[in-house]
């Protein structure tokens, strides 16, 4: 029997990678940020200047990736920061719309899936990575909202940051990845859709976490 997956989707700064990874936590399961895996190609990407397709898909293939407790690393370098950065995240979402590239990482991220349990969040991890997911769900939150967390995440790490620029940039980058040809960013049919706008990062968590219960999945609180 395969190992039971959680699908977490949702557009960038919803608060999905915080979640997911407290969930996983709880659960006893294991945790995988794809968005990471395609933020690392972004980074790949601009560091070579390319955006031709053969390149992208080697360097899917070739790069050698580490996730380390919340560290990430690409061969010996620490790139935690450098992922994370806004040009990065959106070189991401623009080498996602490569349909030869989503296929080379789609071999990568269903390898995490392993017992007891994964919990992967992302844009199509309920829609097309893990579709038979035993819990799936879309999180979301107003583009008001996202812009101003993203905001105060980079202040606290000491990055310069434009609240109004931040919120066009999420703006463009939700509807690139919800108009893009190739695994649109769209709830999956049978997805628990969760606004957390108005809801803490604890709130969310436990809301997630009761649904698990509901399905028997994980192990004790």
């Amino acid at each position: 029997m395969s190992a039971p997956v959680i699908a977490i989707d949702g557009p960038s700064a919803s608060g999905k990678g915080t979640i997911a990874s407290r969930v996983a936590k709880r659960l006893g399961f294991h945790y995988l940020e794809s968005g990471a895996l395609y933020r690392l190609v972004a980074l790949l990407s601009l560091r070579e200047g390319t955006m031709q397709e053969n390149r992208l898909v080697e360097l899917a293939e070739e790069m050698d990736v580490l996730f380390d407790d919340g560290d990430i690393l690409l061969g010996d370098e620490a790139v935690t920061e450098k992922v994370r950065s806004e040009p990065v995240g959106n070189r991401a979402s623009e080498v996602a719309k490569v349909p030869g590239l989503r296929q080379a990482l789609l071999r990568r991220q269903r390898a995490f899936r392993r017992p007891p349990g994964l919990v992967a969040d992302g844009r199509d991890m309920g829609t097309v990575v893990f579709p038979d997911a035993e819990l799936k769900v879309f999180l979301t939150a107003s583009p008001e909202i996202r812009a101003e967390r993203r905001y105060k995440q980079l202040i606290e790490k000491g990055i310069d940051a434009n609240l109004r620029a931040l919120s066009r940039d999420l703006r463009d980058r939700d509807e690139r990845d919800a108009k893009r040809a190739v695994a649109p960013l769209v709830p999956a049919p049978d997805s628990q859709v969760l606004d957390s706008s108005a809801l803490s990062i604890d709130e969310v968590v436990e809301r997630i976490v009761g649904w698990c219960r509901e399905r028997k999945l994980g192990g004790p609180a």
